[in-house]
């Protein structure tokens, strides 16, 4: 049977065992093993198995991944994405909309220190969600907030995300997680925008609250310095050289416990449930990695990624229209699946693409997750969406993507500065 032709097959049994609900990281290793043995021996593919899950699981710039998953478990069992959202509510929580200005400020600070999109979407849907409704908040605009925060996650390092495009393509963690400081505030302060533009031409919509005395607001910052001093420890760190990416991760979750510990808000089950919080997620993280990588050994063989880069520059559309099309793939694909499976089933094939083109890897990377970060809450289908439809039961999806729809242009101006502006994502690390 003609490679092609047996590649072609293997991404549709694929996505017929992803629709089917078989786990994506499963569904990748089966698919690159069968195909593997067709076209080789299935005795070489099952050695290829063995050799691939060892050399995963016991690399050590892998050790990133579950380090900083840890980092972020610590901290959200400490309760400091409450602490995060009470200090940001009382500066700006009396003015109309402030509550979702807190809401987008506390998922900045969070994303900060966790590195999930999912992770922040569901913490602020239990923190800031209450908070809104109680304050007269319409549903559609408070699921929205949370819904388009919760990107932030990803974007904003230490990001899991960019960690493993990282490792995937081979390109310096520490440089990739510099680079999406500023893309990262910018997306804050854009989402910031869209409400004040919400609250201009609808002056009635949002609700205000009282105002406190300037004597009230400090209190609650006092209880955020420690996030915030972990947060330029662990990057400073990196941006300085101290130490490599995989050393930040080991320092980061070393800080958040010792954080959590001294100011009593990690009990010793609070640390068992973080522990087993991180264990899970970063099984689950390295099943989608090791199928991943095995079913890139299947593409490798059938030369799928040349024989895309062949199709894509030669369409004669140039450097940028190539790209546009990458991202509709990753923007649809992002409706679709989970974002760590996105990346690690179609870095390998699209950033031959890249390299050709000569486009920077670095600036490629930041411009994907942002990317993915629109797929997480486009309709029709959207995980942070999903997400926080699983945490409020009272409000459906029509309503949520109604709410998040302005955050969704947004994030579309952003991604387009970025694309047109290189250097806001390349200048902090050509200073490294």
């Amino acid at each position: 049977m003609d490679t092609d032709l047996v590649a072609l097959l293997g991404f549709l049994a694929l996505f017929a065992l992803m629709l089917l609900r078989v786990p994506v990281g499963m569904a990748m290793g089966l698919v690159g093993v069968v195909g593997f043995g067709y076209l080789t021996s299935y005795d070489a593919a099952l050695k290829m198995v063995g050799q691939t899950t060892m050399r995963t699981v016991t690399d050590y710039t892998f050790g990133i991944i579950p380090m900083f998953l840890l980092m972020g478990a610590f901290v959200a069992n400490a309760g400091i994405s409450r602490e995060m959202f009470r200090a940001a509510n009382a500066f700006v929580g009396h003015r109309r909309g402030g509550l979702g200005v807190a809401t987008i400020a506390a998922c900045g600070g969070f994303a900060a220190i966790c590195g999930s999109s999912v992770a922040t979407a569901a913490t602020f849907s239990a923190v800031a969600y209450p908070e809104m409704r109680r304050a007269g908040y319409p549903q559609s605009f408070s699921t929205g907030v949370i819904a388009a925060g919760g990107t932030l996650g990803i974007m904003i390092p230490p990001s899991t995300v960019l960690a493993v495009y990282g490792l995937i393509t081979q390109q310096d963690i520490g440089k990739l997680f510099i680079a999406g400081v500023v893309p990262g505030l910018l997306q804050v302060g854009a989402f910031m925008l869209t409400i004040a533009i919400i609250v201009w031409l609808r002056p009635n919509f949002l609700p205000a609250a009282p105002r406190l005395l300037w004597s009230q607001r400090f209190g609650p910052v006092r209880d955020v310095w420690a996030p915030a001093l972990l947060f330029l420890f662990v990057i400073g760190g990196l941006y300085g050289g101290l130490f490599t990416a995989t050393e930040a991760g080991g320092m980061g979750a070393a800080g958040a416990f010792i954080i959590g510990v001294a100011r009593r808000r990690l009990s010793v089950e609070g640390i068992k449930r973080s522990l087993l919080e991180a264990t899970r997620t970063s099984a689950a993280v390295f099943t989608i990695l090791i199928g991943a990588l095995i079913f890139g050994y299947f593409l490798t063989i059938t030369q799928t990624p040349q024989k895309v880069t062949e199709f894509l520059t030669g369409l004669g559309i140039g450097p940028y229209g190539v790209l546009i099309v990458i991202l509709l793939m990753y923007l649809v694909l992002g409706c679709l699946m989970d974002a760590m499976a996105m990346i690690i089933l179609t870095v390998p094939i699209v950033f031959p693409v890249v390299v050709q083109l000569g486009f920077d890897p670095i600036w490629f990377g930041v411009i994907i997750v942002m990317t993915v970060e629109l797929g997480l809450i486009h309709p029709p289908v959207g995980m942070n969406v999903f997400v926080i439809k699983s945490m409020v039961k009272d409000v459906d999806f029509t309503t949520i993507f109604r709410g998040v729809l302005p955050f969704v242009a947004a994030l579309i101006c952003v991604l387009a500065m970025m694309v047109i502006f290189p250097q806001l994502a390349l200048w902090l690390p050509s200073r490294m």
